[in-house]
């Protein structure tokens, strides 16, 4: 039966065009061409990159946050009580406390500041925070500037038809190589470190942009589409920049310049992910190849998956748009994706309008991008 799974899953109907198969895609001639074994190489990448950036924290974030004078707010510990805990624990969010008030004979005051406290110890501190930043910041600066060396002088890059010159007998050239290995790398590294990182409010999008990344450079590594990929990837790392740059700024309280990258991060990410993505790329995936060959299930695959980047593009553009709004005409004090730090004396009111101005980064909602 395993056999037959995998004679289905490499069918090659499935990945190549017709009249094209497997043993075309040797390396034969001087071509080298991309190999789904080379794959298993970017879980050593992603290992490697969560101990790049435990040492980029611990040895040169974390002093950078000590020159800024970056510090973690004071917290008051919520005093043990086992009845509130497996309450919190199983509700987490609104809990009530007038039940829990009759529960443990405590008085309602007491209650909704012991709910406060223990809340502000599930939140990250701004250190962590900055430091996360600061290393998502100077990986897409490499990672971008990386990109674009190993594109500058490709046809392709300045034309689109040249993607698919030749498509898929393209020889993988060792720039494309290491740029695929870096980016899945990092992105699994993503995965992998989700349980500590911080968490905001646009989560499972998070998760879902990460595995639709990385399965469309699977996909696009085993299928041959690695030009495309590499435009894909240079596209979306360029406005990564600003926006973990701006988050780093506002973390160090250079307000005014946070809102100032911000504002040009949510020019060029309207521009990158809502034009040149679409109208661009997705139109060179969609409409280019019907020259070449006749479309087969990857050509449908890879366009849907790249739909699926689409409309992530489209959440996080009304997420930025509505940060935008407040740093134009009122406040902006943080991140419409994080929670609000709390005190004791916070009423419900309060609380809702300090989750208005969110305490936390600037935006400023990753559109990652992928």
């Amino acid at each position: 039966m395993l056999q037959t799974v995998s004679e289905w899953l490499w069918w090659e109907r499935l990945w190549l065009p017709e009249n094209v198969s497997w043993s075309d895609l040797e390396d034969s001639e001087g071509r080298v061409y991309a190999k789904a074994s080379q794959l298993y190489a970017a879980l050593p990448c992603a290992l490697c990159m969560l101990l790049v950036r435990y040492l980029f924290e611990r040895y040169l974030a974390a002093p950078l946050a000590d020159v800024w004078e970056i510090r973690d707010r004071v917290r008051l510990t919520a005093a043990p009580n086992p009845v509130l805990e497996n309450y919190f624990c199983s509700q987490r969010v609104h809990p009530r406390v007038e039940s829990n008030w009759i529960k443990t004979s405590w008085p309602e005051r007491r209650v909704q500041v012991w709910f406060r406290r223990r809340r502000n110890q599930e939140r990250p501190g701004l250190r962590k925070r900055f430091c996360e930043a600061s290393w998502r910041c100077v990986f897409y600066f490499f990672a971008f500037v990386y990109g674009v060396l190993a594109l500058y002088d490709k046809p392709w890059f300045y034309n689109l038809k040249e993607v698919w010159a030749g498509f898929p007998k393209q020889s993988m050239l060792p720039s494309q190589y290491w740029y695929y290995l870096l980016e899945m790398g990092f992105y699994s590294s993503l995965l992998l470190s989700l349980t500590f990182d911080v968490k905001r409010k646009d989560f499972k999008e998070q998760v879902i942009h990460h595995i639709a990344t990385l399965t469309l450079l699977s996909f696009s590594w085993i299928s041959n589409y690695i030009r495309i990929g590499t435009l894909v990837m240079a596209v979306h790392d360029s406005a990564d920049i600003l926006l973990e740059g701006a988050k780093v700024l506002n973390y160090a309280k250079w307000h005014r310049t946070a809102n100032a990258m911000f504002v040009v991060f949510t020019f060029l990410f309207m521009l990158t992910r809502l034009v040149i993505f679409p109208f661009w790329l997705i139109h060179c995936t969609w409409v280019y190849p019907l020259e070449e060959f006749a479309p087969f299930f990857g050509y449908y695959f890879f366009n849907v998956m790249l739909l699926v980047l689409q409309m992530l593009h489209f959440y996080w553009a009304v997420l930025i748009s509505r940060m935008l709004y407040k740093c134009i005409f009122s406040k902006l004090e943080g991140d419409d994706r994080s929670d609000a730090e709390e005190d004791d004396s916070d009423s419900p009111m309060e609380r809702n309008h300090k989750s208005s101005h969110i305490n936390g980064s600037g935006a400023r909602g990753r559109a990652n991008g992928h």
